[in-house]
């Protein structure tokens, strides 16, 4: 992991969202471009390097989409992590009372498996979307469409604020949220349409089984549901996903589906 300092510039200015100090990357974790990464291995602590890069034409950034850029990084910090030997100590670390290390194990394969399954529901649903925003043909209200290019907008402004970027004072154009502005209001739409008519509503016992199954991922579960039960847009974050849960499997058992072969580190996302 290294902390930088960037400032990217096109055509001698400054693009939105191009500089950002006390900036951490996690060298490998693919959260930047490819080459920008490349660029900080091998740097030295105080080091300022520039360099040209072009940035892909789907880039998210329309302003500098299939354009050259020049980067200059200062390297400000380098950290190395240390792995801790695998013993008693490391397990009452984390949480093990007794230090029982095959606790431990047995924990860590449970969460694993835990979030193979959610990763691969994650994948089904995403498949299963994608085919409904294909077969669904509809003019979409002008209105819904710009309050969620806006609402997008103003996201993803707040993001890039919390990774460090400099954005006050700028704005992204809403544009360049059209295309994920449509999909997400036609999905919505469909996905009304198909629970009242299919009556895929959300029942009380999956809300439950939800919550209770993302409360097993903390230390005390028990809290994690009193505190999803505890205030009411909350637990409706909980039901939404129900519903998108319900359409999936309504959509998965009527459509073609072909099984695919996957390797754990794929689906990881390493």
């Amino acid at each position: 992991k290294v902390m930088i300092d960037f400032v990217g510039k096109l055509e001698g200015v400054v693009f939105q969202g191009g500089e950002a100090r006390d900036y951490p990357v996690t060298l490998g974790s693919g959260r930047m471009m490819p080459e920008f990464e490349a660029a900080i291995v091998g740097m030295n602590i105080g080091e300022v390097k520039s360099f040209n890069m072009t940035f892909p034409e789907n880039y998210h950034g329309k302003d500098v989409a299939g354009k050259e850029v020049i980067f200059t990084i200062t390297l400000k910090s380098v950290e190395e992590p240390v792995l801790p030997e695998v013993d008693a100590d490391f397990a009452m670390a984390v949480g093990i009372n007794d230090g029982d290390v095959s606790k431990l194990v047995d924990e860590i394969r449970s969460n694993l498996a835990r979030e193979v399954e959610r990763r691969l529901k994650s994948r089904n649903k995403e498949a299963a979307m994608d085919a409904l925003a294909k077969v669904a043909t509809f003019e979409l209200p002008k209105a819904l469409v710009s309050h969620e290019m806006e609402r997008l907008m103003h996201q993803t402004v707040q993001d890039m604020e919390q990774r460090g970027m400099k954005m006050k004072g700028m704005q992204l154009p809403p544009e360049l949220f059209r295309e994920r502005a449509e999909k997400r209001v036609k999905l919505g739409l469909v996905l009304a349409d198909l629970v009242e008519k299919n009556g895929l509503d959300a029942q009380p016992e999956k809300i439950r089984a939800l919550v209770e199954d993302y409360a097993q991922s903390f230390e005390h579960p028990e809290d994690v549901v009193r505190w999803y039960y505890a205030d009411p847009s909350r637990l409706q974050e909980i039901e939404n996903l129900v519903l998108e849960e319900n359409v999936v499997e309504w959509v998965l058992a009527r459509a073609q589906v072909t099984d695919k072969p996957l390797e754990f580190a794929e689906l990881m996302g390493n």
